[in-house]
């Protein structure tokens, strides 16, 4: 069986990952897709609403199993029986911090390999930290995210601003 990791911090996840994650479930036998913190970042959701959303536009994937961990990847992929990592690119710029982490990866467990996956165009200019941004002005963000994700974003937004401002519909 050909097991792989997709980690991600989703928050939210978009169209862009769910492109990533469908394709790659195509390629695998089984693909963990996997929520961890990232201490670089301020999440919008907890790590819990992140793994509901994910299951919940995640569900039409059988061989998909989304859960949580905290701590390196290499050892989750480890202990999941993982051959490989996949990581979504969407542009030459993220190439070159993809690349230090694989290459930091690999040099922790040779055997495990890390396959780039390109965004499929129509995706390749969208992240969790622009749809944040957008829909924290009011701006519609419901091309790059699923309605049941536009609409935990947009009750995010609102008990943060104490406003009814958020998506359009």
């Amino acid at each position: 069986m050909k097991i792989a990791v997709c980690p991600g911090s989703f928050d939210p996840v978009t169209y862009g990952h769910i492109d990533i994650i469908s394709r790659a479930a195509d390629l695998f036998d089984r693909l963990y897709v996997v929520v961890l913190p990232n201490p670089r970042k301020k999440p919008c959701f907890t790590v819990e609403e992140r793994l509901d959303m994910l299951r919940e536009v995640l569900a039409h994937l059988d061989n998909v199993v989304c859960e949580q961990y905290e701590g390196l990847v290499v050892d989750y992929a480890q202990s999941r029986g993982a051959i490989a990592i996949v990581r979504g690119l969407r542009a030459v710029s993220d190439f070159e911090f993809e690349f230090k982490m694989a290459s930091m990866n690999h040099h922790l467990d040779p055997e495990i390999e890390t396959v780039f996956m390109m965004t499929s165009n129509e995706y390749s200019f969208i992240s969790s930290s622009a749809v944040k941004e957008i829909a924290s002005f009011g701006g519609d963000v419901s091309q790059w995210i699923s309605p049941i994700v536009a609409e935990r974003l947009k009750a995010r937004i609102a008990r943060a601003t104490g406003t009814r401002k958020g998506l359009n519909p």
